[in-house]
């Protein structure tokens, strides 16, 4: 099998060095084409054995940080051992913070640390720092009062999706496999053509219909989307008796993402849909690793990745190869390097 030793090494600086080196940097596997998602099948992993990924970073360096991320924190004047330290302090001096993660991770049957490893992730790589949960509290409070609505050309998504191109969706079984479906047929079909006489622009499902205020950011303790809290609405209200999303009521949207009462429990069930997702699909146990769990919270797509790593992981086999283990990105490998530091704060 593939290496699989804990690798520790210091939290180095990487900026100008890494640039451009995203999509290699994703050993995950990168999201499937077109043709790919079209023909490999939903089905559960063939294996009657599942493989337990320990914990540690698979790369004994770091992989290369993205472009946005090095660029952001160059423009603020800090450095991501700065980010990471101010993240860190502030989980150390927040226990009230630390008692909800707590909570919600027993809820959704996931080691908390796996929330801890994404707030960190995001506040060092994607957002400059992190809000007391008061200020929070009130930004939620102050997105609930706006009169903010998903469309897209001045068509509401409830009536987009009712086009006969989404008739496919009908058929997903909760709301993860419904929003996954839309997104994968708005890429296919809608993303940068012209259907039915109507151009749409070259840009993502979430961008073009759940960003009305600002394209292309996310909001909040967990910097979750809309596209994603829909995605999570069935798990949030079987397990944690959340109240529905409804994508009509923007507002209310936003202000699930923005408190943090109630975006935890997105985190969570993000999480806990990839642990599942690369269990059932690919036949990976990734719920020890939190490198692993990190770096699909930052990537998206879990079940997406997971059938392109079943399919790789086939024709290896098929060739007499040894399976090929799920990698973390540059924000998970962070997670992994720093979990014994992760861990003093639950």
């Amino acid at each position: 099998m593939q290496d699989s030793r804990t690798v520790r090494r210091p939290f180095s600086h990487v900026c100008g060095r890494h640039g451009g080196r995203l999509l290699a940097a994703l050993a995950l596997a990168a999201t499937l084409t077109a043709g790919e998602a079209a023909v490999l099948p939903a089905t559960a992993v063939a294996s009657a054995k599942v493989i337990v990924v320990p914990e540690g970073n698979r790369s004994k360096t770091q992989p290369g940080v993205s472009a946005f991320s090095i660029s952001r924190t160059r423009r603020t004047g800090s450095t991501f051992e700065a980010k990471y330290k101010r993240v860190y302090e502030a989980l150390q001096r927040d226990s009230r913070l630390i008692g909800k993660i707590k909570r919600v991770a027993k809820i959704y049957d996931i080691d908390p640390v796996h929330m801890i490893g994404a707030i960190v992730g995001e506040h060092t790589y994607n957002v400059d720092s992190m809000d007391h949960l008061q200020t929070y509290y009130i930004k939620a409070m102050e997105y609930a009062g706006t009169t903010l609505e998903f469309a897209y050309g001045g068509v509401k998504i409830s009536d987009f999706v009712e086009k006969p191109q989404f008739d496919r969706c009908k058929k997903a079984k909760d709301s993860d496999a419904l929003w996954s479906c839309r997104e994968y047929v708005w890429d296919t079909v809608f993303r940068g053509r012209k259907v039915d006489g109507v151009g749409y622009q070259d840009t993502r499902f979430g961008q073009a219909f759940f960003q009305p205020m600002y394209a292309g950011q996310t909001f909040g303790l967990g910097q979750l989307n809309p596209l994603t809290a829909l995605k999570m609405n069935d798990m949030v209200v079987k397990k944690g008796g959340l109240r529905p999303l409804d994508p009509d009521n923007a507002p209310e949207v936003y202000r699930a993402i923005m408190d943090p009462d109630t975006s935890l429990h997105y985190m969570a069930a993000v999480i806990r849909s990839s642990i599942d997702a690369y269990r059932r699909t690919a036949g990976f146990d990734i719920s020890k690793n939190p490198g692993l769990t990190a770096t699909l919270y930052n990537v998206g797509n879990a079940e997406r990745r997971a059938r392109h790593l079943r399919a790789v992981n086939a024709q290896r086999r098929n060739s007499g190869l040894r399976p090929k283990y799920p990698e973390e990105n540059y924000y998970g490998w962070l997670v992994n390097d720093k979990l014994d530091e992760l861990r003093k704060l639950l």
